[in-house]
């Protein structure tokens, strides 16, 4: 895990086993701030959608129980989510490095669409 200090907050970048193991072990939030056609064509199993453009750090909850941990396509638009939220005031975030292109590289479980039928189906990478 890289962690940078930003005004006194802690912004993380977490690798894909980082947060498959964390995500595994129920300690995390995951949220995906892709587009929902990016989502609904694959995604990771359980994951939060909350596209980048709708993003409002000021109505994120509490991370009190679990950590919320942001991802997109390639982790761009999840860390710029990461830095909006330390600028609104949050003082702990984390974002996956690499996104979900890196995710599905380490060969991580997904779902993804069957081109056949268009229906949701789990790809075991």
């Amino acid at each position: 895990m890289k962690t940078e200090k930003i005004d006194g907050a802690t912004f993380e970048t977490w690798s894909v086993e980082e947060v498959a193991k964390a995500w595994s072990d129920n300690e995390i939030v995951l949220i995906d701030v892709r587009t929902p056609q990016e989502y609904m064509f694959e995604h990771i199993e359980g994951a939060l959608l909350l596209p980048m453009p709708f993003f409002n750090a000021n109505a994120l909850p509490g991370q009190s129980d679990k950590r919320i941990v942001f991802h997109c396509g390639s982790g761009v638009r999840s860390e710029k989510v990461c830095r909006e939220a330390v600028a609104a005031g949050i003082d702990r975030i984390a974002h996956m490095e690499g996104g979900f292109g890196a995710w599905k590289a380490a060969q991580m479980p997904y779902i993804g669409t069957n081109m056949a039928t268009g229906a949701p189906q789990a790809v075991n990478a």
